[in-house]
């Protein structure tokens, strides 16, 4: 009787292993998750093969040689199959994530220059092109650097609250500065002449924000010193400058002014680019354009600089990067340059 169970169970054994081949052959792969599935069917830790090879030890001896073989058998065809598969599948994989160089390349998105940094830039190249270095200074300055030193009265409307950010900083009061000319008075105290300088930086005024003034904004400011130096330089440097910037056919003008920190201090006028002179908008028909500041360093700002008047003279002049660049880009809101707005910026990709 347990003889005729062993071999009723050889038999089903048999016909197992039959089937389960059959079944290992006609595996279809179709996508990957075919593969595991046929992995943990065929070949995972309770996969079916395991399960027969669990009843060997029921099987009679003279039989388990030839289950043993069969399941053994089995088992490598399940790995075969397996490997083969995978190997077709990675290789399938790997195909196509080979790039097509037949295909049209993809867009590139480029950064473009802020038109302040190209204006600024092209202003410092033309200025280094005659001898002048650039010289920086720190945002956050001593009443000494932004007023004193530069000829201010005690009593000057630029020292009011309206006008200026103040600091405490410590036991001392301290500003945001209101002009680069505060470095200009560093490159002073620390240099000997002759002094041939630019400093370019953000200032900061305390006003109303709107299309045509900003609580922040851009300087660039020279400072030449030397013997001998003469209004005639200021002004033949002054003009090279616009023709360099804006084309030969600039012209400028000057027109009397005041400024605590020069004298003779004068406004510096171009001819209008756009019109020609002929009268338009822009230049409110005048065919003139307001574009900076200059004049003669005051004696009394070289004094306080430790520079002798008796025996060095120089100039010194100052205009707004935002203005230069709004003439130069016909841009007519300055709160475009700090609102980083990517379809304005992206028209200044060329930039140079």
């Amino acid at each position: 009787m347990l003889r005729t169970k062993k071999l009723q169970l050889v038999s089903t054994i048999y016909r197992n292993i039959e089937r389960i081949k059959k079944e290992i052959q006609n595996f279809n792969f179709e996508q990957s998750a075919d593969l595991e599935v046929f992995r943990i069917k065929f070949l995972g830790s309770k996969n079916c093969i395991k399960e027969l090879f669990m009843e060997l030890k029921n099987v009679p001896n003279d039989e388990k040689k030839n289950v043993g073989l069969l399941l053994n058998s089995l088992k490598f065809l399940a790995e075969e199959k397996y490997n083969l598969n995978k190997l077709q599948s990675s290789e399938h994989e790997k195909n196509d994530s080979q790039f097509d160089l037949s295909l049209p390349s993809q867009k590139i998105s480029l950064g473009a220059h802020h038109p302040l940094s190209i204006t600024s830039n092209k202003i410092i190249s033309i200025f280094n092109k005659i001898g002048f270095d650039t010289s920086e200074g720190p945002e956050i300055e001593d009443d000494w650097h932004n007023f004193t030193a530069l000829n201010f009265p005690l009593n000057h409307p630029a020292r009011d609250m309206q006008d200026t950010f103040f600091i405490q900083k410590g036991d001392k009061e301290h500003v945001l500065r209101t002009h680069t000319s505060s470095v200009q008075v560093r490159v002073m105290e620390t240099s000997k002449p002759p002094i041939r300088t630019i400093s370019a930086g953000r200032v900061y005024r305390n006003e109303a924000i709107s299309a045509r003034a900003h609580c922040f904004f851009h300087q660039i400011e020279g400072l030449y010193i030397d013997k001998n130096v003469s209004f005639a330089d200021l002004k033949q440097t002054l003009l090279f400058f616009v023709k360099e910037m804006f084309g030969t056919d600039t012209k400028i003008r000057m027109r009397p002014s005041y400024f605590p920190f020069t004298e003779p201090s004068a406004e510096v006028d171009m001819s209008c680019t756009l019109c020609n002179q002929k009268g338009c908008n822009v230049c409110k028909h005048t065919g003139w354009l307001e574009i900076m500041g200059c004049g003669m360093v005051d004696p009394n700002v070289l004094e306080a600089c430790g520079i002798d008047p008796k025996i060095y003279s120089g100039f010194a002049f100052g205009m707004g990067v935002e203005r230069i660049a709004q003439l130069k880009y016909r841009v007519g809101d300055l709160r475009l340059y700090s609102e980083n707005d990517v379809r304005f910026l992206n028209q200044f990709q060329s930039g140079r």
